[in-house]
């Protein structure tokens, strides 16, 4: 069933196709698309060298311990929407429908966007399969309009029912893993230990920005943009089948098998390319299995590559267009939202929004996208579900929670820290623009609460969905 709405109104509901295995696919297809690909070049240039491999580890803890966040409000709220349920139910004691009005204006943004930087990367993988894609200068305008056709076409795979793409991301899922496990073995048939852990001299000294404590903080955003996708399942709470235990199961195993595979690739990179050149590299990937194989295989694996980025914003799109769903459903966002596909029940108005806003990103550079996605999501995601599960534990103690929070408050106050820590790091125009758009959704949110007479021009509305609903948390 559905989760429930504040409208009371009845409505198709969405199904509940997606198991435990593909659950888990989709929340590591996800996050292993074309990251660690493009990113691994920027981290160790940031980072100011092989110690870069330690900004994985820490990026994976925060990841983890943001991940239980996670694992407890899914678990206990299944619904379309993810964290737009977290946050109508915990902030609507105090400022009515203000905090879940805000995500849903900033996800509509900060989604699509990580989604643009998939297009831009796999487009940067084409550039090695098809001259004049890219050139020094980066993507061509070819290489722009080849990136929109494959948007086009990822939003027109989503037009199908829910079952069949969760069979469709499990293929896509298998295809990411031959990918980087490919590239995996390719960098340690070559690999010299002495080179990949020749740390800088001084790397971890308390002075300098070169030092590995400079960088941490831009290495961090690198980090985190390529875990990023762990909570796909939580935004498809609707659609789980007992979300209960396969959503915390399906976060965890995806967050702990990712850092596995993204700690590998870093270290086998490191050992098989020089230092200066791999800086510089546009294909890394590519260039290792050129190096170690030839130029014949090497083709070969970045065409699973860039399908696995292709399956990263399918995953992405999939999760991300529920989450105005809900709202709409609820009345706190445009009505059209909130409407299902007549025969292939899933939100058209969602699916085609993002997939638009997606093409639009993708125009853009990767740098550039990734500071304005992760520190638009910090702001009004990550610091608001802390806050959000500490709220709930208080204000609502007899919410059935299949999953609780390990060694609660700590994982919380870590990810605090965590995400404060990453959101004064992005650059000053990134936090700019976050700042910006929160402003901007603020004043949309008057012109809303007045037309609907909600607080603060009326009375809040607070009402425990899924404390009331005996369905709402299923085992």
């Amino acid at each position: 069933m559905s989760s429930p709405t504040r409208s009371g109104e009845p409505g198709p509901a969405l199904e509940r196709k997606i198991g435990p295995l593909q659950a888990t696919a989709i929340n590591m297809t996800q996050m292993c698309g074309i990251g660690p690909f493009v990113t691994i070049p920027a981290m160790v240039a940031t980072m100011g060298g092989p110690q870069a491999m330690f900004g994985w580890i820490i990026g994976a803890i925060v990841a983890l311990a943001d991940g239980l966040i996670w694992a407890e409000l899914g678990a206990a709220m299944p619904g379309a929407g993810g964290t737009y349920l977290y946050l109508r139910e915990a902030f609507q004691y105090r400022t009515g429908r203000l905090m879940p009005f805000l995500f849903v204006w900033s996800a509509v943004l900060f989604i699509p966007l990580i989604m643009s930087t998939g297009i831009i990367g796999l487009v940067q993988y084409l550039g090695y399969l098809i001259p004049g894609v890219t050139d020094d200068a980066g993507t061509t305008p070819l290489g722009k309009i080849i990136g929109v056709g494959i948007t086009l076409v990822i939003v027109a795979a989503l037009f199908r029912k829910i079952g069949q793409i969760g069979k469709l991301t499990t293929v896509l899922f298998v295809v990411m893993l031959i990918a980087v496990l490919t590239t995996i073995v390719a960098a340690f048939s070559h690999f010299s230990g002495a080179q990949a852990f020749a740390f800088t001299p001084g790397a971890f000294s308390s002075a300098g920005e070169g030092t590995f404590w400079g960088g941490l903080g831009a290495g961090l955003i690198i980090a985190i943009y390529d875990y990023l996708g762990y909570n796909t399942t939580a935004y498809l709470g609707g659609e789980v089948q007992k979300p209960g235990r396969t959503i915390p199961r399906s976060i965890l195993f995806s967050i702990l098998g990712i850092m596995s595979l993204y700690f590998l690739l870093q270290v086998g990179v490191l050992g098989s390319i020089p230092l200066d050149e791999l800086k510089n590299a546009t294909s890394v990937a590519s260039s290792v299995l050129e190096q170690a194989w030839g130029t014949a295989t090497a083709k070969v694996v970045t065409v699973f590559i860039v399908v696995a980025a292709i399956g990263s914003v399918f995953a992405g799109l999939l999760g991300g267009s529920r989450v105005p769903f809900e709202a709409a459903r609820d009345k706190v966002f445009l009505p059209m939202f909130g409407k299902l596909h007549p025969k292939l029940n899933l939100p058209t108005a969602g699916v085609l929004t993002m997939g638009a806003i997606t093409i639009i990103g993708s125009l853009f550079t990767l740098t550039d996208v990734i500071n304005a996605a992760v520190a638009t999501l910090v702001i009004i995601q990550s610091l608001a579900q802390v806050a959000a599960i500490v709220t709930l534990r208080r204000r609502q103690p007899h919410l059935k929670r299949p999953y609780k929070q390990w060694l609660y408050p700590v994982p919380t106050l870590l990810a605090l820290v965590g995400w404060v820590y990453i959101y004064v790091s992005a650059t000053w125009l990134s936090i700019g623009l976050s700042l910006g758009w929160i402003a901007v959704g603020a004043i949309a949110y008057l012109v809303y609460a007045k037309a609907e007479r909600t607080w603060p021009f009326g009375p809040k509305e607070i009402k425990e969905a899924f404390a009331a609903d005996p369905e709402g948390a299923q085992a």
